[in-house]
């Protein structure tokens, strides 16, 4: 994706811009432990919410399912995955989460990840209740996202301001209880949660996530970049301030009625 300009545009696009590949909030543990949770088989139909660089869609493919389908708003990132997948059995679809113009009852396994964070409480439930409407009962739904701990309304508003401005999206994490009622309110029992620090931006965790070289690579990408770098730097300061108040959480959860 092309970015003309560095100050206004979202953090996930400027970190991958600069090549970073895992772009979730609990890092390449937290995915891999949301593909385990769902289990996936060559029987099952999958549906992948704003499949983002093809990271998490290539983990499901490599259990051969039934059909993968990635749903985006992005027409860029859809041509680009469709190309980037065109020799697997895979198809990427131009639409919105929260109205995709699938059947109904038609999936067995849905997920998303870092995109329901980004969406006000509403908006949350929208997404949620289509990934309900069609899924099959007994189908699964994980999301990987942003979440808050031992914070009050006041913690909550300021952190959630202070999102907004470093990653130039309207971020709003939720707490685990938040999360789990949101997805029970659309039809869901929660059958596991996972959760991880906030370490998207630390060396530990990028070496984890891309290797020792592909680190070195990005490191001197933002290095060569100022604008780049200083909105890395400003995203980092946020998530280093709350580290005590924000963690990534995956939660899979069984469509029950």
């Amino acid at each position: 994706m092309e970015i003309k300009d560095f100050s206004k545009a979202n953090g996930h696009w400027i970190l991958a811009k600069m090549g970073k590949k895992v772009l979730r909030p609990g890092g390449k543990e937290l995915t891999q432990k949301l593909i385990e949770g769902l289990n996936i088989s060559k029987n099952d139909d999958v549906v992948e919410f704003a499949p983002g660089l093809g990271y998490t869609a290539s983990l499901a493919l490599n259990f051969n399912p039934k059909s993968y389908l990635g749903i985006d708003a992005d027409e860029e990132a859809v041509a680009s995955l469709s190309n980037k997948f065109q020799k697997q059995y895979a198809k990427f679809l131009l639409a919105s989460a929260a109205d995709t113009k699938l059947e109904s009852n038609s999936k067995s396994k849905v997920y998303g990840e870092a995109m329901l964070t980004m969406h006000a409480d509403h908006r949350k439930s929208e997404i949620i209740k289509e990934a309900a409407r069609i899924l099959k009962i007994g189908g699964l739904y994980a999301i990987h996202e942003l979440g808050l701990t031992n914070v009050d309304d006041t913690k909550k508003s300021e952190i959630q301001k202070e999102l907004a401005l470093a990653v130039k999206v309207n971020a709003r994490p939720l707490t685990e209880d938040e999360w789990k009622s949101i997805l029970e309110k659309e039809g869901f029992k929660v059958k596991q949660i996972f959760q991880n620090k906030i370490h998207l931006l630390e060396f530990k965790r990028v070496v984890d996530d891309e290797g020792f070289f592909r680190t070195l690579k990005i490191g001197f990408n933002i290095a060569c970049n100022q604008a780049a770098r200083k909105r890395v730097l400003g995203m980092r300061k946020i998530f280093k301030k709350n580290s005590a108040y924000m963690n990534a959480i995956v939660v899979i959860a069984e469509k029950i009625n």
